[in-house]
């Protein structure tokens, strides 16, 4: 990808993050309905994966892995969403700066990307329409999904939290 096509990128996903609060507090915004319905498969098959991208979502999982006792019986503390929520923006970043998918496998983890940036900003308690549980819980979701879209070997939905 040429240096103005990712600067573009960046830049993008730093908008969204930025606009992640507003967006979560429109009456009209549900977050089921946000990201990830407008996902999809590439052909019937999920989206490629590379070394960067694979490294960042392993790294958002393990950091929430430990606390998802926790965070579903609401009992985590305010600092450790805290911790969380960098972990995540810190992961996210990495991603963005280092992941080289093709241009529609880009554009498809960019949802979810939007989706990891709102739960961060919910967990570290800058979007006052929604609890740091709920963004924690949103986080889980994200990590859910992107295991049904992006092809992560080793990747399972009870891993990411939630067993179906």
């Amino acid at each position: 990808m040429s240096h103005p096509t990712r600067s573009l990128l960046i830049l993008a996903t730093l908008l969204t993050l930025g606009m992640a609060p507003a967006i979560a507090a429109d009456p009209a915004h549900e977050h089921g309905a946000h990201g990830a319905s407008a996902l999809k498969l590439d052909n019937g098959q999920k989206w490629k994966t590379d070394v960067p991208l694979r490294k960042g979502m392993a790294n958002i999982k393990a950091a929430v892995q430990p606390h998802l006792r926790a965070i579903h019986e609401n009992t985590l503390k305010a600092a450790n969403y805290q911790k969380l929520a960098k972990r995540t923006t810190t992961q996210i970043a990495f991603v963005v700066k280092n992941c080289k998918l093709a241009p529609d496998a880009d554009a498809q983890l960019h949802l979810i990307i939007a989706e990891l940036g709102a739960a961060a900003d919910a967990m570290a308690g800058k979007d006052k329409a929604q609890s740091r549980q709920k963004g924690a819980l949103q986080l889980v979701q994200a990590l859910e999904t992107y295991g049904q879209f992006f092809d992560h070997p080793g990747w399972t939905a009870s891993a990411a939290g939630h067993a179906h």
